[in-house]
């Protein structure tokens, strides 16, 4: 937590000195680890708790959902979104590095992809690396992809890639787009109410405290009307959904794509196809705020 709040006032000290959009622009090379150890539970319980997974070694269905899978967030497992949490402040660190060519104030997190290769215990001793994969040009800007890797004595066994989005003025035009999901074909099956404080309650667990998800007067230093939920909170919450639609059935690999920002206090609607493979989440006027798919194992 220590080490993410200082890359966030870094990072707010460091960016009105970067230009993104310069041509000659590169990424750092460096690789950052951190050592292999095993999750804490409290932070983990909490973690479960307000994404909605279920508990560690819950019984019934969540045995179903048990940690035998690739990925899964049963019992014993972490869920599949867990070890970006935990890699984060590694990516920020690089991210607020004096080789990196994008202002982080103002990041946007557009895209999330992860893949568990098994299911990863939570008293594994879990080794994280993140690095830059790659910078290209983005019809609002520039766009960068974080790579994260999880090994268990030498085994990859998780990954994940984000794409982060610097906006600037730009003659780029959009090239090599992801297939995406239909947001608006897919049936309604849940309405969740969020309350306004479910950035400050994330935050705290996560140890994400960027000031646009804490409180209506922080946030509109950015440009928003009031404070918005996390995209990583929105995509773990519709996995967990996901995992209760589809007991026995293990979640393998995830995509999601960043429309909208959720203004907090919000009714957002939970949707997804009949076999709980894609999904979506909409405000009851429509609007989309997430898409994504999974894939089972």
């Amino acid at each position: 937590m220590t080490s993410l709040s200082a890359s966030l006032v870094r990072g707010a000290v460091t960016s009105p000195f970067r230009r993104a959009g310069r041509p000659d622009a590169t990424l750092p090379t460096e690789r950052l680890t951190l050592p292999a150890a095993p999750t804490a539970p409290g932070p983990l319980a909490a973690y479960r708790t307000i994404c909605g997974f279920p508990e560690a070694g819950a019984g019934g269905g969540g045995e179903a959902r048990g940690g035998a899978g690739p990925g899964g967030a049963g019992p014993g497992a972490l869920p599949l979104t867990y070890p970006h949490v935990l890699a984060f402040p590694l990516a920020m660190r690089l991210m607020t590095g004096r080789g990196f060519p994008l202002p982080v104030v103002g990041l946007v997190h557009t895209w999330f992809e992860a893949c568990g290769h098994r299911a990863v215990r939570a008293d594994e001793g879990i080794q994280l690396t993140v690095y830059a994969e790659e910078l290209k040009a983005h019809r609002r800007g520039t766009e960068v992809t974080m790579v994260t890797e999880a090994r268990v004595d030498g085994e990859l066994v998780w990954e994940s890639r984000s794409g982060y989005l610097s906006r600037h003025p730009t003659q780029a035009t959009a090239t090599g787009r992801r297939e995406e999901t239909d947001a608006e074909g897919l049936p309604a099956l849940r309405e969740w109410r969020l309350p306004g404080d479910l950035g400050r309650r994330y935050g705290a667990v996560s140890g994400d405290r960027n000031p646009i998800h804490l409180h209506p007067l922080t946030a509109r230093l950015f440009g928003f009307p009031r404070a918005i939920a996390h995209g990583m909170w929105t995509v773990a919450r519709c996995l967990a959904e996901a995992e209760s639609d589809g007991p026995g059935r293990q979640l393998r690999t995830v995509r999601a794509d960043f429309k909208a920002p959720v203004l907090l206090p919000a009714t957002v609607v939970y949707a997804a196809d009949p076999g709980g493979n894609a999904f979506a989440l909409r405000s009851p006027s429509g609007r989309v705020h997430l898409t994504g798919a999974v894939t089972r194992g």
